[in-house]
């Protein structure tokens, strides 16, 4: 039996690349493996960001590289990856070691 862990993110929190995946994943609602802009723009909210509604299109164009308005490979999450540390000053490091 797998236990999934919920996490609540905080912008300041200082998590690992895992964590943030496992993380934007609870926000994946059609269980579909991607991550729409709705879902993102759900996932920014839970956050309390402020002006999530304008970030979470901003963060897709920002991450989609091939254009299909979905983050849905190792490429793009990257580059998520490098739009929340940047711009929303989220600390995602490699590993807790």
């Amino acid at each position: 039996m797998a236990f999934m862990q919920c996490l609540e993110m905080h912008p300041s929190r200082k998590m690992t690349v895992d964590e943030f995946k496992a993380w934007l994943q609870q926000f994946d609602a059609n269980h579909d493996g991607q991550i729409s802009r709705k879902e993102l723009n759900n996932a920014l909210h839970s956050m309390r960001t402020w002006f999530a509604w304008w970030k979470a299109p901003q963060a897709l164009k920002a991450a989609d590289v091939n254009h299909d308005g979905r983050i849905d490979n190792g490429m793009e999450i990257e580059k998520l990856f490098n739009y929340v540390q940047q711009r929303l000053h989220m600390k995602i490091c490699q590993s807790d070691w």
